[in-house]
């Protein structure tokens, strides 16, 4: 498990040095926020002829004359959005090719990196506990917002359209891998699973808190969450695609990053009334959000260096982590700053969390066992686990992933970003990333075993696959009754071969 915790930690590390540049960008348009009218409400000369507004339009004016038939477009004659090219042309300053260069930083995104930083640091330079008072603001604020754009976005023709396109399955879909591994992926980023926060603030839970409750809690509002998210953006993105006029909804914008930085900001420059009280609120709250969540990954690296080194102080251990990431974030925004942010997020994150994800499902459930950890939960809980968790946690849900795992590699194909392919050297550093992440596994396996006392390596090595003595409670009077309730429990295990040990791992 220390192999699993280092990945992790890495990666969680990686991920927030350039989660905090997404939060420099919110910076920049919560500031634009202020003007008059917004400044990607309309389409500017030097954008082109393909530019439509964002800004409704009279029935007497509209911007752009050239009518288009059903059916998709071609990339050369897609009508474009004025909060698109606002993104891509005014913020980005994104170059064409990746081939041209990464280019030095936009000084307006690099004052928004380093208030980003900043906040992080002031925020979690006395402990994890500082940031909890404004929870419940960071929890009930965004939905609010979140509510008045769906609102907005129901009023706008086209918008049950764009609402259907997104709840409508493709079954033509379910059989890519692809689908499956970005669907895994957006969980594991979605509910932070495999990048070490949950464990970290669980460690700070009482030994008998209700983490069942919790977790009951936590995934209900995220999928609640995604549905009111994903139905605001596809009734805004079905309304652009009637704008026009083509029935293609997937083809009127860009997937990735920039989604939250042009759906979002169409819909609000359609507001007829002070568009500008809603921007505002909705940078804010997106940057509150970013905030929040950086906070919990850098908390992450933070408590996973202190533990390791409990003589490094909890401010100088973050300001160091803060000034680190805030050079390597720089990175980010640049001309070239998203194709890298693409390479690091696939190869630094998304691959590296499902790899170390399925390695911890198998130490757990099969390693430290199922059986005992379902003991464990009912000490804790005082309830006991019932046979589908047990059937998940030991088979289900390590085979899928597996699987998926396998098959994805088995039919993968190079990156790319904007339908470009990267050049050899990035892909030979998203794959060093990778390796040196996936890499921590083995070596602090083979670390655990040659610490471990033992005549043989065979002693080493059955020695490093059992938990400690010291494992258990913390009081010392329940890790007594543990250590005797767990000895009971486990005992039928000892001695009755192989296939008894499975059957007991999983039914109990």
């Amino acid at each position: 498990m220390c192999g699993v915790g280092v990945g992790q930690a890495f990666q969680v590390f990686m991920l927030s040095t350039y989660y905090a540049s997404l939060v420099a960008i919110f910076c920049r348009y919560f500031v634009d926020s202020f003007h008059d009218p917004l400044p990607w409400a309309t389409c500017r000369a030097e954008w082109g002829e393909n530019c439509i507004d964002s800004a409704p339009q009279s029935n007497n004016d509209n911007n752009w004359n050239g009518g288009l038939n059903s059916g998709a477009l071609n990339e050369s004659d897609r009508i474009i959005s004025s909060s698109e090219l606002y993104y891509v042309k005014e913020v980005l300053r994104e170059k064409e090719q990746i081939a041209d260069g990464i280019g030095l930083p936009n000084w307006e995104l690099v004052i928004g990196l380093f208030v980003a930083w900043l906040s992080v640091f002031l925020i979690i330079r006395r402990g994890v506990k500082s940031s909890g008072k404004a929870s419940y603001f960071l929890a009930l604020f965004p939905y609010v917002i979140m509510g008045v754009l769906l609102v907005r976005a129901l009023t706008l023709p086209g918008s049950l359209d764009g609402i259907y396109y997104f709840i409508k399955p493709n079954w033509e879909k379910i059989y890519d891998p692809k689908v499956w591994y970005a669907a895994v992926t957006q969980c594991f980023y979605s509910l932070s699973v495999c990048f070490g926060n949950i464990i970290m603030y669980a460690s700070f839970n009482k030994f008998g808190h209700n983490v069942h409750r919790d977790a009951t809690i936590v995934t209900a509002l995220d999928t609640a969450t995604s549905l009111l998210a994903g139905f605001t953006i596809f009734g805004i993105l079905g309304h652009l695609a009637h704008e026009i006029g083509t029935d293609d909804i997937g083809a009127v914008v860009k997937g990735g990053a920039g989604l939250a930085f042009i759906s979002y900001p169409d819909a609000i420059a359609k507001f007829k009334k002070l568009p500008q009280i809603f921007s505002v609120m909705f940078f804010l709250m997106l940057f509150v959000l970013g905030i929040g969540s950086n906070i919990a990954m850098t908390s992450c690296t933070v408590t996973a260096i202190r533990d390791r080194f409990p003589n490094f102080k909890q401010w100088q251990c973050s300001l160091l982590i803060a000034v680190v990431s805030f050079l390597i974030g720089l990175m980010y925004i640049t001309p070239g700053g998203q194709y890298m942010l693409t390479l690091v997020d696939f190869f630094g994150a998304s691959m590296i969390a499902l790899v170390l994800g399925i390695a911890e499902l198998y130490t757990i459930g099969w390693i430290y066992g199922t059986d005992r950890l379902c003991k464990d939960i009912e000490f804790m809980l005082g309830r006991k686990v019932g046979l589908y968790w047990r059937l998940c946690w030991g088979i289900f849900t390590p085979l899928i992933m597996t699987i998926i795992l396998i098959y994805f590699y088995a039919t993968y194909e190079p990156l790319t970003y904007n339908d470009q392919t990267y050049p050899a050297w990035a892909y030979g550093i998203g794959w060093s990333i990778t390796t040196f992440g996936i890499m921590q596994l083995p070596i602090w396996m083979f670390v655990a075993i040659i610490r471990e006392p033992g005549n043989t390596l065979g002693e080493k090595i059955r020695g490093a696959f059992r938990p400690k003595k010291l494992w258990g409670p913390r009081d010392p009077l329940l890790r007594e009754q543990y250590n005797k309730e767990i000895e009971h429990e486990l005992l039928p295990k000892r001695g009755k071969g192989f296939w008894s040990s499975i059957k007991q791992n999983i039914f109990g």
